[in-house]
């Protein structure tokens, strides 16, 4: 992998990354395809009509479920799903968190129990890299030990020194791996955890900072805290991460918490938001929000967004997209998916511009007085 910073606009950053697969153009959003597919749309959607260049996959779920031993026997997460440009995958932590019922996580790794089945299971640094070198992910994520916010000092001073721990079981992992013949076009990216603390955010990003890893993860926000706390906390930590390596935002999240990410440094991020909300008939657009289920766009012959150039609204009308959810039709989840994955994507592409333009000032003023 490499990684270019092509311009710097303030803190904002355009950069190019490449893979073993495929050219990303950075900031860049990654859709969240969970189990080896992106709700609703399939590979031929994300290359030729949306164009995305890398997407998300779940460690946790493909593990369960088809299991990545039958996945390597496709050809990895690529001949499996056929979408032959960049994967990455995530290494279940947030899903241990996420099911915290049923998992309990240990010095050496994390107990749970299937969803599916009720099936005990254990997770540990080096198990989650075995899953992802059968997935043949382009980036792979390391275990850390995720905690909600808030959380009281002693649990996030745990949870840093986990996350260290296994981030060096898991560096020296790889590099033994790869001396090996595995795993050579698969880079690895450390997750720096802390909470909203400050000193312990920057312990832990200095601490991984001095290991090899190919990038450095922001994780355990949008888990509870408020917007500015975020905000405060992507800003406070991004002077102690490596400014050579891609800096990825995870599970983050609404078109504003891109904006203003963005302006603070970050490079990459992911979110189910936009295929979550559109199969729920929540639908972005350049002024804002729309609810399509609303009875006002019955009679309403516009498209979703008059701005937009996505397959849907070149196609197809608010009326007719309002009717496709009140029936309940499958045909809605894919087109409204295909607008809000668009828009998404198409963001980043306003903001890369605005970057590589000395704009970005000017761009986020736009941004915010177009919403309503």
């Amino acid at each position: 992998m490499t990684f270019s910073i092509d311009k710097t606009d303030g803190n904002a950053r355009a950069g190019t990354l490449t893979t073993a697969h495929s050219t990303i153009q950075t900031p860049v959003f990654m859709p969240v395809g969970t189990v080896g597919a992106v709700k609703s749309l399939d590979a031929k959607d994300m290359m030729e009509i949306l164009d995305a260049k890398i997407i998300l996959g779940n460690t946790y779920h493909l593990y369960l479920r088809p299991t990545s031993k039958v996945v390597k026997e496709f050809g990895g997460l690529h001949g499996f799903s056929k979408f032959n440009r960049s994967f990455l995958t995530d290494s279940g932590g947030f899903q241990a968190f996420s099911l915290s019922k049923i998992s309990k996580p240990d010095e050496h790794g994390i107990h749970f129990k299937s969803h599916i089945d009720g099936s005990s299971h254990y997770f540990t640094p080096k198990s989650v890299l075995d899953t992802q070198y059968d997935l043949n992910s382009d980036i792979m994520m390391i275990l850390d030990d995720l905690i909600a916010l808030p959380a009281e000092p002693k649990r996030v001073e745990l949870s840093i020194r986990r996350t260290i721990n296994w981030a060096k079981e898991a560096i020296d992992y790889h590099k033994f791996k790869q001396s090996g013949g595995a795993g050579l076009t698969q880079n690895i990216f450390g997750i720096i955890q802390g909470g909203t603390d400050y000193e312990a955010r920057k312990f832990c990003a200095q601490a991984l900072c001095e290991m090899e890893f190919d990038g450095l993860a922001i994780g355990g926000l949008s888990v509870g805290e408020s917007n500015e706390q975020m905000y405060d906390t992507v800003e406070g930590v991004m002077p102690y991460i490596d400014a050579n390596r891609p800096r990825y935002l995870m599970g983050v999240g609404t078109p504003e918490d891109l904006v203003e990410n963005v302006e603070r440094g970050v490079d990459m991020f992911d979110c189910v938001m936009p295929t979550r909300n559109a199969r729920n008939g929540t639908l972005f657009t350049s002024f804002g929000k729309i609810n399509i289920k609303s009875a006002k766009f019955i009679n309403d012959h516009a498209p979703i967004d008059p701005e937009c150039s996505c397959y849907t609204c070149q196609n197809y009308s608010r009326g007719y997209l309002n009717h496709l959810y009140k029936a309940r039709e499958l045909t809605f989840f894919r087109l409204a998916s295909l607008h809000n994955l668009h828009y998404y994507l198409n963001l980043m592409k306003q903001m890369r511009e605005a970057i590589l333009q000395s704009k970005f000032s000017e761009f986020k003023r736009n941004f915010y007085n177009k919403r309503n």
